[in-house]
């Protein structure tokens, strides 16, 4: 949260956060000059010096490396602070025809009763399988409509958040 009593940001930024307010101090919290933390990140102390003056955004990959020299990470964190994990991978699952299964399919292993779509039609169950609501399958669809065709529905509402039930 900003305050009146806080200076303006006038650097790239990270969210609401100035990039080079977080090299700064991840570069003072291990004690190291610009030099130093060039060195251990492997890029140019002048790349840290203009990181830490505002006059380059660094890409993701030399911010990782930056803040990585102090020991540091970057996260992914929700509104109310909350760490945001990945979704899971699993190269040895496979569908039918040997190809995985689509990213925006929750994947489950060993599914347990009820959890799969077809038990309601007494259909063997899979070792593997996903979640299928027509429910948030639809919303998703017309939101994605509504986005895509902006002219068309330029004075209609904005479809409900397929998230929020």
């Amino acid at each position: 949260m900003t305050s009146a009593f806080d200076p303006p940001v006038t650097g790239p930024t990270l969210g609401r956060v100035p990039i080079q307010g977080l090299v700064r101090r991840a570069r003072r919290i291990v004690g190291l000059s610009q030099k130093r933390m060039a060195r251990f990140a492997r890029v140019a102390p002048s790349t840290v010096a203009r990181v830490e003056a505002g006059t380059l955004t660094p890409s993701l990959a030399v911010l990782e490396r930056l803040i990585g020299a102090a020991g540091l990470y970057l996260v992914v964190v929700d509104q109310d602070g909350r760490l945001v994990l990945p979704m899971e991978v699993w190269d040895d699952t496979l569908d039918g025809a040997g190809r995985r299964y689509p990213a925006h399919l929750d994947t489950i292993l060993d599914p347990e009763p009820g959890e799969w779509w077809a038990d309601i039609y007494g259909l063997a169950r899979p070792p593997e399988t996903y979640h299928r609501c027509p429910v948030d399958r639809e919303m998703r669809r017309l939101l994605s409509v509504w986005e895509v065709r902006v002219a068309q529905n330029r004075a209609a509402p904005r479809p409900r958040n397929p998230n929020i039930y």
